[in-house]
């Protein structure tokens, strides 16, 4: 890695669809939790800042992962993705290098690709680099909208995309390799004019689009890796999975 890197772990939100009152990312793959499978493949990589953001029930979280040695911060409101990572702002705000989107329930990402990914992005000298990948079911994955040049011309929300635009298998997966500085430059402008009013963390890439800023892909095979978990099928087909793979 030419620069320096810093990690920020998104694992705020509640999960309401586990049906607990336990953190979704508290619950467990293999006997671990799925923060602590992130936040283990993030030192594997050599991210010199780790901050996790958090919200529901955040003590619990903070406990539970106090022997990490990593720094957190608050996301009470849940406004969105962009919203989540501003919180990093302050913490990060001084940092050069380039800053790595994970989320604390998805735990199977490898290091492999992650290091991929970064290696990829400083390869192109792009301000951003986005990893995707084509799923039999995108459904709920926001979609990446290509030229017939096959270069990137936005990313939308599933919520927000049209008919034609859902029919596109290739998804945007969530992770991300960004400039800091362009990253916490932009952030401050993304609006929540769309259909969740969030502030959505993919605004900033179509940011840099539109400054004519490049942005490149990263495209991977396995889209298993990618897979959040949002529910207790879910969360069984990954232990199960995990399994297999141990």
């Amino acid at each position: 890695m030419e620069n320096e890197l810093a990690t920020i772990i998104l694992a705020a939100g509640k999960g309401t669809r586990m049906n607990s009152e336990l953190p979704k990312v508290l619950h467990e793959v293999g006997q671990k939790t799925m923060l602590a499978h992130v936040i283990g493949t993030s030192k594997i990589i050599g991210s010199k800042k780790i901050v996790s953001v958090i919200g529901y029930k955040h003590e619990m979280v903070r406990n539970a992962m106090s022997d990490q040695k990593i720094e957190f911060v608050l996301q009470l409101e849940q406004l969105g993705t962009a919203h989540a990572v501003m919180q990093c702002s302050n913490i990060l705000n001084d940092f050069n290098g380039n800053i790595l989107i994970l989320y604390g329930d998805v735990p199977m990402i490898t290091a492999n690709t992650l290091l991929e990914l970064i290696s990829y992005h400083e390869r192109e000298h792009a301000l951003c680099t986005i990893l995707t990948t084509d799923l039999p079911n995108p459904t709920g994955y926001g979609r990446v909208i290509k030229d017939e040049y096959d270069s990137l011309l936005k990313i939308v929300e599933e919520k927000d995309a049209n008919d034609e635009e859902r029919k596109i298998k290739e998804v945007n997966s969530g992770f991300y390799v960004f400039q800091a500085s362009t990253l916490f430059r932009l952030l401050p402008k993304v609006g929540n004019d769309n259909k969740q009013n969030e502030y959505y963390l993919p605004d900033v890439i179509n940011l840099i689009i539109k400054e004519k800023g490049k942005v490149s892909i990263n495209k991977i095979n396995d889209y298993v890796e990618i897979q959040g978990i949002n529910n207790l099928e879910q969360l069984h087909e990954i232990n199960d999975l995990y399994e297999k793979q141990s």
